[in-house]
Order: C-alpha cells, then structure tokens, then sequence
C-alpha cells in the first residue's frame, strides 16, 4: 500500500468539507455575508497591525494596543450582532433587529470610547 493513497483520502474530504461549506453558504441572506465580509476586514486589519508591529517595532505601544484591541472588539462586537440577527439561530428569536443593531452601535461607541483613553 502507497502513502499516496492516505492523502488523497484526506485531501478529499476537504474538498468535500469546502463544498459543503459553500453549497451551504449560498443559502446565507446577504446582509449576514455583508457582516461575514466587515468581520474578516477587521481580523485582518489585526493581522497587518500586528505583522507591522513585529517587522518595524512598537515604540508608542499604547497606541499598538489599542488599534489592536480595537479590532479585535470591533470582530466580537460583529460576530455578536452576526448571531443576533442570523433567522436560524435560536436564542435571539425574541429580539428584534433594530435592538441588535442599537446594541451593537452602543457597545461599539463605549468600545472606541475605551480606545480613545487608552491612545494616550
């Protein structure tokens, strides 16, 4: 028996993983693929903050961490309205979307609120 056998086996169910992933994505309601696209914007702005930080330096740190935890709060604070106005989620049927949109808009001011102090 080759070693070429396990990985194509394994290479298939991934490609089977991402299939399914997409073939279930489309079903997604454009707003929540909007929210999707504004999430993986704010990680990957943490990202480059933070390869920058490591390739040049962080002389003013405070200023580093907090466009860093502002990011990073940015993306919780979408994943959260994400879940909240997702129709298939559960937990938040009750609650109604321009409530999880006041919250996320009031949690995102005390948030950058936060930032502003810490910059210094």
């Amino acid at each position: 028996m080759s070693s070429a056998g396990p990985k194509t086996a394994g290479l298939d169910a991934v490609r089977g993983i991402f299939r399914t992933f997409a073939q279930e994505y489309k079903k997604t309601p454009s707003k929540i693929k909007i929210l999707d696209a504004f999430a993986v914007y704010a990680l990957a702005t943490a990202a480059l903050q933070f390869i920058y930080m490591r390739l040049v330096g962080s002389f003013p740190f405070n200023a580093f961490l907090a466009g860093f935890l502002a990011c990073i709060g940015f993306f919780v604070l979408t994943v959260c309205l994400r879940l909240q106005l997702d129709k298939q989620s559960s937990d938040f049927k009750d609650l109604a979307p321009e409530r999880a949109l006041a919250d996320y808009v009031l949690c995102n001011c005390a948030l950058f609120l936060g930032v502003w102090n810490f910059i210094g």
